[in-house]
């Protein structure tokens, strides 16, 4: 059985809360969703579905909005007199150097969302005020945030002026009225396809006689030993990263294959779900092992570890995980901000 993960905030009600499923990777202890905290709250602006509609303008609307500052840093937002506009409205107010942002890309991004009601035209939601940036899968944003962000390269500010047929529709979250437009402010800082992997130097090895194959830019496989596993946590960076080392309280983004010690099958992939996460790293935020394991290695490395029950999940997960059980990862660090 697999797990569902939880290492992105994918929301796909009207209700911020928390997301569903359990995960390998959120914070030690909590054995269920309803006690999760989610690791992107801002994102939940950004993904909940809504119905198709029009397509993007020419971006005049969007670009008579004021937004003021440098990239990544908080705008200052002034709107326009009078009513929003009545179909989607795009444009780039910075324009990036980086990858081009595709449809089943996991984004990862600061950005501001208003109500543009023509009055008060209040914030929704800052990643700016949450200190850290917002990461969301592309293909589950709202249609108008998907269709704003596709085609634009990574290091671009992106203003949307998106209209309620293409934001929340008729059911929106609390705050918000049905008939309620949008206006965002994007700075994307990164985008990472499916298939992302660790690129830096190295290849397979072994660790505590689990057995790694695959290289830099491949997806690993594992080969578990019969053995008792070790009583202690054990880590090898099979793959060395030429990156900026991982800093306590950053939001990484990881590629992982997950193991339970003694299972023949995968417990959690995010090759196999196509789809990389993110997620906080060095404050409790996952659980202990991958904090000590990931802290300090640099972007790019892939990383292999036994987590004893201690620094695991020693009340268990159930019913995937139990209070006793040792885990074994194999993470590619592939950002970190």
């Amino acid at each position: 059985m697999r797990i569902r993960a939880l290492l992105t905030a994918l929301f796909t009600g009207p209700s911020a809360g928390t997301p569903a499923g359990t995960s390998v990777g959120p914070a030690a202890g909590r054995s269920s969703a309803s006690s999760a905290r989610p690791l992107a709250a801002p994102a939940a602006v950004l993904l909940l579905a809504a119905a198709a509609g029009c397509t993007a303008g020419d971006g005049g609307a969007a670009q008579s909005v004021r937004a003021e500052s440098s990239f990544g840093a908080k705008p200052t937002i002034t709107f326009p007199g009078g009513e929003p506009p009545a179909d989607l409205q795009v444009g780039e107010q910075m324009t990036g150097t980086g990858n081009v942002i595709k449809a089943n890309d996991l984004v990862i991004a600061h950005y501001t969302a208003h109500v543009w009601d023509g009055e008060d035209n209040r914030l929704l939601a800052s990643s700016f005020n949450q200190g850290a940036p917002a990461s969301f899968p592309l293909n589950q944003s709202i249609t108008g945030v998907s269709k704003a962000l596709r085609g634009h390269r990574v290091g671009s500010r992106v203003v949307a002026a998106i209209p309620p047929g293409e934001g929340y529709g008729p059911n929106p979250p609390g705050g918000m009225g049905a008939g309620d437009a949008l206006f965002y402010v994007i700075d994307v800082l990164g985008a990472f396809s499916p298939g992302a992997a660790a690129t830096g130097t190295g290849g397979p090895g072994e660790l505590a006689g689990v057995k790694i194959t695959g290289g830099p830019g491949e997806r690993p496989a594992l080969t578990l030993p019969d053995d008792e596993p070790p009583a202690g946590l054990r880590t090898e960076v099979l793959v060395q990263g030429r990156g900026a080392k991982v800093q306590p309280g950053q939001l990484i983004v990881a590629q992982y294959e997950a193991r339970v010690w003694g299972s023949e099958s995968s417990a959690e992939s995010t090759w196999a779900a196509g789809q990389p996460r993110a997620f906080t790293i060095g404050n409790g935020s996952v659980i202990k092992g991958w904090d000590r394991a990931l802290t300090g290695v640099p972007v790019g490395s892939r990383v292999a570890m036994v987590v004893p029950p201690g620094l695991g999940y020693d009340k268990g997960l159930p019913p995937l995980i139990k209070p006793a059980d040792t885990l074994v990862f194999v993470v590619d660090v592939l950002a970190a901000y």
